[in-house]
């Protein structure tokens, strides 16, 4: 156990962009260890505060981290502590344990110059991880962010191979020719997610031509986006790209992430923990 707040837990699993669960108390009968709205924090490797120690405790960890392993969501929990959790104090505690999953989009960012460090400003404050690359050291900011990776690479085709499987990719080098080639590895690979160019509708189209005499298929080529950018977010700033093209992400992500359906807990579920400190038991 981390010896933290809750508090400071989240904070710092937050800027890190990895999973946890918030356990919060939300009703107590009789003896028990802690008073509702104690609180902890579960990752998959740490702990950090407690609701009391104990079996409770433990139990809750463990169910905690079986909703970071599977669905996430949320569920309101009830442990009776002398039938369930083998403790003496014979009192009844539900708890909330809430999941704030991993961030699990991964954004790769080639090219550090004026556009690209614009960008990078924008959506390292989106939950995304951000691997940035450029072969030129000097163009890095000092700190860019606890969720960027900054990659200085004498070679930076060589690390599309080494991207996760749907990281979506970025190309904003200062080298057509460069371009080119992260292109080429970029559509080369099947399992990669939104590929987008910098440039003209001129350099989209030789872009192209090139690809296809390079045996790029033609399914591929169409999943190349160039120009990158809203086309309704127009404008030739810095700023202005790095707007239309985190505009561009972002929808896509909302339109790929679009909820169905009832989620979470349900009203009347929750107003019965509150009204009584108690749930139904869960399996």
């Amino acid at each position: 156990m981390k010896s933290c707040s809750w508090y400071e837990a989240v904070g710092r699993c937050e800027a890190a962009g990895c999973g946890y669960v918030l356990a919060t108390v939300m009703g107590a009968a009789g003896s028990t260890p802690r008073e509702p709205a104690s609180k902890m924090v579960i990752s998959a490797d740490d702990t950090f505060d407690t609701i009391g120690g104990g079996q409770l405790e433990f139990l809750v960890i463990q169910r905690a981290r079986e909703l970071l392993l599977g669905a996430g969501g949320q569920e309101l929990k009830a442990f009776p502590l002398a039938a369930q959790a083998r403790q003496c104090c014979g009192g009844h505690v539900s708890v909330l344990l809430e999941t704030f999953a991993p961030c699990d989009w991964q954004l790769a960012i080639y090219g550090a110059g004026h556009v690209a460090q614009r960008l990078v400003g924008i959506v390292a404050e989106l939950p995304c991880r951000i691997t940035w690359v450029d072969n030129r050291a000097d163009l890095f900011p000092p700190a860019p962010g606890a969720r960027v990776v900054s990659r200085v690479e004498s070679d930076p085709v060589a690390t599309v191979a080494q991207l996760a499987p749907g990281t979506d990719v970025l190309i904003l080098t200062h080298d057509h020719g460069l371009d080119f080639e992260l292109s080429q590895a970029a559509l080369e690979r099947t399992d990669l997610g939104f590929i987008g160019l910098i440039g003209s509708q001129t350099k989209a189209q030789r872009f192209r031509r090139r690809l296809a005499r390079a045996g790029v298929a033609e399914q591929r080529l169409r999943d190349l986006c160039c120009p990158v950018g809203l086309p309704e977010v127009s404008g030739k700033l810095p700023m202005e790209v790095a707007v239309s093209i985190s505009a561009q992400l972002l929808a896509l992500r909302k339109k790929a992430s679009a909820p169905a359906g009832r989620r979470g807990i349900q009203w009347r579920e929750m107003k019965t923990a509150l009204a009584t400190g108690e749930v139904p038991l869960r399996e």
